[in-house]
């Protein structure tokens, strides 16, 4: 079996990618990237396997959610750093109403930071861009059918750094757990470059709203300005330092 091939089920059993189930049909997918010839390619290459068909995209992680409730896709398959609504917090939303709906994440962020927190958001898989095209395919297939994809390029920090990664974590709360759904909507906004004003129409809200969350979200991690609010967000792997 290639190393490209490998997959694990929730029990922690290895088994080969294969097809996914054909008795409802085929694998629907949604694909979430904010690079449109992101999202041409992979529509372009999933459409060359049997079995899947993407039935929609989305450009941010609000519009994702969106098209979840509104499409019900068997798997999504997501990008991480994105503007307005990163892809870990989307997939939060995603996992909270639709547990059902598989997450795929294709990223180009190959570290222990974003993998082990992509495991936390309820991922079924993890793929760098940097994949072969065949990958990529192996991965929906197997998120598909339930399992959980680990491509081999990142398995090496579930092996060395996932332990010690969770028992670091018990020994002290993160406050980002403490943030509510629509306060960790409006920080990543606020890291992407969004004023109140734009917040507030992005989200359908009134500014005075978006200000209390802000302050809010502020308060609970210690943050004091809209730069200290970037910096917590490129360490903490919710935005791209480079977008």
């Amino acid at each position: 079996m290639s190393a490209g091939n490998a997959a694990i089920d929730r029990d922690g059993n290895h088994r080969v990618a294969g097809r996914s189930a054909g008795r409802d049909g085929d694998t629907t997918v949604l694909i979430v990237d904010d690079h449109a010839v992101v999202r041409d390619g992979l529509r372009y290459l999933l459409g060359a396997v049997d079995g899947v068909r993407v039935i929609g995209e989305a450009a941010d992680g609000i519009d994702a959610v969106e098209q979840v409730e509104r499409l019900r896709p068997r798997v999504v398959l997501m990008d991480i750093s994105m503007s307005g609504l990163n892809g870990l917090d989307a997939a939060r939303q995603v996992k909270a109403t639709h547990p059902e709906t598989a997450v795929v994440f294709l990223t180009m962020h190959e570290s222990e930071q974003y993998f082990l927190e992509a495991l936390r958001c309820g991922a079924e898989g993890y793929v760098p861009k940097s994949a072969p095209a065949a990958d990529v395919a192996d991965a929906v297939r197997s998120a598909a059918e339930g399992r959980v994809y680990i491509h081999p390029s990142v398995a090496r920090f579930l092996l060395q750094n996932f332990l010690r990664a969770e028992h670091q974590d018990g020994n002290s709360e993160d406050p980002y757990s403490s943030l509510t759904a629509r306060e960790r909507e409006v920080l990543s906004l606020i890291a992407g470059g969004m004023t109140t004003p734009e917040i507030a129409t992005r989200l359908t809200l009134s500014p005075n709203t978006v200000h209390r969350h802000r302050v809010s979200l502020m308060q609970k991690l210690g943050l004091h300005d809209r730069m200290e609010i970037l910096r917590y967000c490129i360490r903490r792997g919710l935005v791209d330092p480079l977008t």
